[in-house]
């Protein structure tokens, strides 16, 4: 693997969380995540002071910087932004490089990746801007359900038997959950309804552009258990999920300010 003796800086602006990570000669050295908030050039500012006094670094010591996500241009300073689809694409590579497809679900959108062995993206599909294939669903859903969002996809894993729901946006399926509580369905198998739906909204977008079996899944959703185990199952395959997967965009990012090149 070729090794770029620098210091780098990837900044990850999401909707709901700026992650940044910061990574010397091939290597995170350090790593931070705040609330993106009302004032994200603020609060992006947080997440890089947090990570630089880490490894006692200042602004000096970086020699470049890549701003990604929805909000790259509110960063407070960058030298170049890229899109988080080719981060992705990238930091999964370097993950696990026999990384052809990778998922990304975040707090409001979902996406699909195909890539080359370098990274490089041949094909991309994203999720319409409907909770019902972001994390936001499942956050809706386990406060409609009472049940703490951190247990939520643990408790899925204890269903007995799968439950359809057909609604395709937030407020119908609650009150898809309101009848199914109305029907005594259990919170375990409601919330396997939930992550089965979610998981067959973002397999759909995958299956758009083709997978195979080294498919990667990244993003905060990731280390939701539940979801993992209904895509798994959807699309008929162990995903590979990444230590720290909301961190993948920000590694992405760094990667690029390295200009790292997989499949070297």
């Amino acid at each position: 693997m070729e090794v770029l003796k620098m210091i780098t800086i990837g900044i990850d602006i999401g909707a709901k969380n700026i992650k940044v990570v910061i990574l010397k000669d091939n290597k995170i050295i350090a790593k931070s995540n705040v609330l993106a908030g009302f004032e994200v050039t603020k609060s992006a500012q947080e997440a890089i002071d947090k990570a630089l006094k880490k490894v006692g670094l200042t602004k000096k010591d970086l020699d470049k910087t890549i701003s990604t996500g929805t909000g790259e241009k509110l960063a407070p300073f960058y030298d170049d932004t890229k899109s988080i689809v080719g981060c992705d694409s990238l930091a999964a590579v370097f993950l696990h490089p026999q990384t052809r497809t990778v998922i990304d679900v975040g707090a409001e959108e979902g996406r699909g990746m195909r890539c080359d062995e370098t990274g490089k993206i041949l094909d991309f599909e994203v999720n319409e801007k409907c909770a019902a294939g972001a994390g936001a669903f499942t956050e809706a859903m386990s406060r409609a359900l009472e049940v703490p969002l951190e247990e939520f996809g643990a408790l899925s894993l204890k269903a007995t038997e799968e439950i359809p729901m057909n609604a395709q946006c937030t407020v119908f399926a609650e009150s898809e959950v309101v009848t199914m509580v109305h029907n005594k369905v259990s919170k375990a198998n409601m919330a396997k309804a939930v992550h089965d739906a979610m998981a067959s909204r973002i397999s759909s977008m995958v299956r758009k552009i083709g997978f195979n079996k080294d498919v990667a899944l990244v993003g905060g959703v990731a280390k939701n258990v539940g979801f993992v185990d209904s895509l798994n199952k959807d699309l008929g395959l162990e995903l590979f999920v990444p230590k720290d997967p909301e961190y993948v965009g920000a590694l992405g990012a760094a990667l690029a300010a390295a200009g790292w090149k997989g499949g070297k």
